[in-house]
């Protein structure tokens, strides 16, 4: 084993293990671990070029604990190794891990097209949690599994699992970026719940977080003794660009090292792990210092050069960037874009969210929510679309049955408000998005240390149906909504006064394809009103959210099939009298 080896931190082989690191401040790298006993002078790296140092260790093998020293003049220095796929917690040692060695047989799963997502974010400590205080792991969410299958999601999004500070947390403090929480069970976990997920039909994001690093348990913090002004040293800034609202530790997007050791992450969660997909927390922080003009164009590139490679190796995999600016470079694939696939639309969420919470109905603006569903950046699927998100529920706001009646939030007006702006997520263009009890009407605020009310999945079955049923026509399960999973879009009746919308959704148009939608936002139920319709003939009642069997709150409303008859009306060649509920959304399908 005298050649160097390709690959970073532990390299493992069947005759030992080698080592490599970036520390290029380090006057002299040591291997210290149970293999020699902790011995700096027992294996000694070598200079490697470029700031890397390297040596191969034939007694060290996966499992045993290591770390690596380094000496800077008169410092020395214990660190783990930041390729670490594995620590015993955020302040203990690496773990020496091999990727290979992961049973992945019987893994063949391809994510659905973009078009035909519908994700789930979830938090791993308190998705599968049974009280307050516990965290939960990753085998205790793998049995939480079949509610998901059930409700009809097909990809779930976890909040971020790198190794954090402590063991509770939301998880955008990373401590060790590829190594898997320590208390969530650590990365065969991880790869279980994955090969689990896939088995059930079920696609798996990771959230990553790149726009800083800790900024508690830094172990990256001064690496090799080195630091200007008194920052972060060799993987950072160490100048006004260092500075973000988390803390004095945005990575060094300009420098080749750093930039590799982040594309190498990205990468490893895709390969090693098999996961489906990755959302970047928070990308105006990579580009620019306060979120506002782009004044780190280092990290727009760097965006750019990992997502494009992805987009080449694993066209079925998803890039999400949490952006909220509607900037449609960062979908762009261009020089100037960051080349996501998709972004969290603030268009959407901040107009609709608006409109199911405001507590007067004169309050609502059906002008606003008809801007936000026709909103685009060019492909329908380019922007993810939410009511409730972990951000969205939590920093001062509540989520949206509380926000709606924070006195009762699992009564009426909060299950008739909530499950309309569900359904215009899921009727919407875009790729939909739930956060976690959100189908059972969670209340109160999203805290790391609090437990879905997993009894309410019961006592609100039917809301929990009515979330099913949507989403089983979004995905055009019966053959009914096509319409749903395409981009065609028009909002042709928008009555302000009245708060009531209707718009056409079409993938091909046709008989199983074209669905009309009528969103009413009053309390006032409308008898014998007319709209429009795209064609003559009969329109099938595919979904009421007034049904009874939703809820015994909700009034039943006599809604029914309608027969269109040619008219000029609402710009469309026919038109019909409706009748709708309160606070209500009616689906219907042209059936010719």
């Amino acid at each position: 084993m005298s050649k160097p080896m390709e690959g970073m931190g532990a390299i493992v082989t069947r005759d030992g293990v080698g080592f490599r690191v970036w520390a290029p401040h380090a006057e002299a790298v040591s291997v210290v671990g149970s293999f020699n006993g902790w011995d700096e002078a027992a294996a000694p790296l070598a200079v490697d070029g470029n700031g890397y140092w390297y040596g191969f260790v034939a007694a060290a093998s996966v499992g045993q604990e290591y770390k690596f020293v380094l000496r800077n003049g008169e410092q020395r220095l214990e660190r783990v190794d930041p390729y670490a796929a594995q620590v015993t917690n955020s302040v203990g040692n690496g773990v020496i891990y091999d990727h290979a060695a992961f049973d992945w047989a019987g893994d063949d799963f391809t994510a659905p097209s973009f078009n035909e997502l519908v994700i789930y974010e979830l938090h791993a400590g308190t998705f599968a949690a049974t009280k307050d205080g516990e965290v939960a792991d990753l085998a205790d969410l793998a049995g939480r599994l079949e509610h998901l299958v059930a409700l009809g999601v097909n990809a779930l999004q976890l909040m971020p699992v790198a190794e954090f500070a402590g063991d509770v947390s939301w998880g955008y403090n990373p401590a060790h970026i590829f190594a898997v929480e320590s208390a969530y069970g650590g990365p065969d976990a991880l790869k279980s719940l994955v090969k689990a997920a896939h088995a059930v039909g079920l696609a798996v994001i990771q959230d990553v977080v790149y726009n800083h690093f800790g900024p508690s348990d830094l172990n990256l913090w001064q690496f090799d003794g080195w630091s200007e002004n008194g920052k972060g040293g060799s993987y950072f800034f160490n100048d006004w660009r260092s500075a973000t609202p988390w803390g004095d530790t945005r990575p060094d997007y300009g420098r080749g090292e750093v930039r590799q050791f982040i594309r190498d992450n990205a990468m490893s969660w895709l390969e090693n792990y098999h996961l489906d997909g990755l959302r970047y927390d928070m990308t105006p922080y990579m580009r620019s210092v306060d979120a506002g003009e782009t004044n780190i164009p280092e990290g727009w590139s760097l965006c750019h050069w990992i997502n494009s490679e992805v987009r080449a190796k694993y066209p079925h995999k998803i890039l999400i960037a949490e952006d909220l600016h509607s900037d449609p470079a960062v979908s762009s694939t261009g020089p100037e874009g960051a080349a996501f696939h998709a972004q969290w639309d603030a268009q959407f969420v901040h107009p609709v969210r608006r409109a199911v919470v405001a507590a007067d109905d004169a309050y609502r603006s059906t002008a606003e929510v008809a801007r936000a569903i026709t909103y685009s950046y060019g492909d329908a699927f380019s922007r993810v679309i939410y009511t409730e998100s972990h951000d969205e529920v939590a920093n001062g706001k509540a989520r949206v049955p509380q926000e709606i009646d924070a006195g009762d939030p699992t009564g009426y007006f909060a299950q008739k408000r909530s499950t309309v702006g569900a359904g215009l997520v899921l009727t919407s263009p875009g790729i939909p998005m739930l956060f976690q009890g959100q189908e059972f009407l969670e209340g109160g605020w999203f805290r790391d240390t609090v437990a879905l009310e997993w009894d309410q999945d019961e006592s609100f079955h039917g809301i929990v149906k009515l979330y099913r049923d949507l989403i089983r026509l979004r995905l055009n399960r019966d053959g009914r909504s096509a319409g749903l999973t395409g981009g065609g879009v028009r909002v042709f009746h928008n009555n302000d006064d009245a708060n009531l919308l209707a718009f056409q959704r079409w993938r091909d148009h046709g008989i199983g394809d074209d669905v009309v939608v009528v969103a009413n936002l009053t309390n006032t139920a409308r008898g014998m009103y007319r709209i429009g319709f795209p064609a003559p003939g009969k329109w099938q009642l595919l979904l009421n959210s007034d049904a009874l069997v939703y809820s015994d709150a909700f009034s039943d409303h006599p809604s029914a099939d309608v027969v269109a008859s040619q008219d000029d009306y609402d710009g469309l060649q026919a038109s019909a009298e409706i009748t709708i509920g309160p606070y209500s959304l009616l689906i219907y399908g042209w059936q010719g």
